[in-house]
């Protein structure tokens, strides 16, 4: 499989992780956790089959950064799983999509890489797409399960764009082996978190333990394999217009499948949104070269 479908196959799975998590009756947290155990027993079997060693001196010496980075991955999962449930599907993948967004303002602020007038513009096209989204200029004022679903949303962003900056001080590590520990780390500190506000006496039926199966093999371990096996072979620009393959397909899905219909406001904020984020990227992957994770509902 080339590289080009390889990272599109990444994208559909991962636009398609809403509506799997919608019909799982668990709470955000045992979603997560069973999701990361799942997803680093699947990468650490990939790894073993293709015999990439996990350069184990490269991982303690990276411990610190791997260990921050997992718990705003494991952070992030519940977060958007959240919105997920609070608000629709597109609504909640919207808001997340903020996370370029933020990453700019974060990179100003951590990295001090330099904030042009374009991102500015983005930024402040992003925001109102946002506020176009969450209805804040409509006449019927929104319900507060939905206003809720899109700060889980946007938190969930605020939490992947700490994960991608910490990302930036990994050294030595590989992309596979990276996520490995990373996963393995969110599902660590999703145990006790879990075990704590999960209810134990819950009986798990089989249909849940299928889909759970599906979302910890299929839309994390699969799609970061496909993921990171792709983007070592394509530009950063490339990658960038491909990650949009994502909502696109959220949205369409949402609106097909769950009658999750938007109105001609809403889409005017989700094209501000997607628009904007979709160039800052391009520009910042001219300048930079570099090519940051994208959202995993993501990871």
């Amino acid at each position: 499989m080339g590289a080009r479908l390889k990272i599109i196959a990444a994208m559909l799975i991962w636009g398609s992780m809403g509506l799997l998590v919608r019909n799982i009756p668990l709470s955000s947290g045992e979603i997560a956790l069973v999701r990361g155990g799942i997803g680093v027993f699947f990468l650490v079997t990939v790894s073993f089959l293709m015999k990439t060693p996990l350069a184990r001196r490269e991982l303690i010496h990276n411990q610190p950064v791997l260990l921050a980075s997992g718990i705003a991955l494991g952070v992030n999962w519940i977060l958007l799983f959240e919105a997920y449930q609070h608000t629709t599907i597109a609504n909640a993948t919207l808001s997340y999509y903020l996370a370029p967004v933020i990453i700019t303002v974060l990179s100003r602020l951590v990295l001090k890489e330099k904030l042009t007038v374009i991102k500015g513009i983005c930024i402040l096209a992003a925001l109102t797409g946002l506020a176009l989204v969450a209805g804040v200029f409509t006449a019927a004022p929104p319900t507060a399960g939905h206003n809720l679903g899109i700060l889980y949303g946007v938190a969930a962003a605020v939490a992947y764009a700490g994960f991608t900056l910490l990302n930036k001080f990994l050294k030595g590590l590989t992309s596979l082996a990276a996520t490995i520990a990373q996963l393995g780390v969110a599902a660590l500190v999703l145990l006790p978190y879990t075990l704590f506000t999960g209810d134990a006496t819950a009986v798990i039926a089989g249909r849940t333990v299928l889909l759970l199966i599906i979302l910890g093999i299929i839309h994390t371990g699969m799609a970061f394999w496909l993921f990171f096996s792709a983007v070592k072979d394509l530009k950063a620009q490339t990658v960038a217009v491909f990650s949009y393959i994502d909502p696109v397909t959220a949205i369409i899905l949402s609106a097909c499948l769950l009658d999750e219909k938007m109105g001609p406001v809403q889409i005017l904020g989700a094209c501000l949104i997607l628009g904007s984020t979709l160039l800052s990227e391009i520009c910042g992957s001219f300048n930079l070269r570099v090519v940051a994770h994208k959202p995993v509902k993501t990871v």
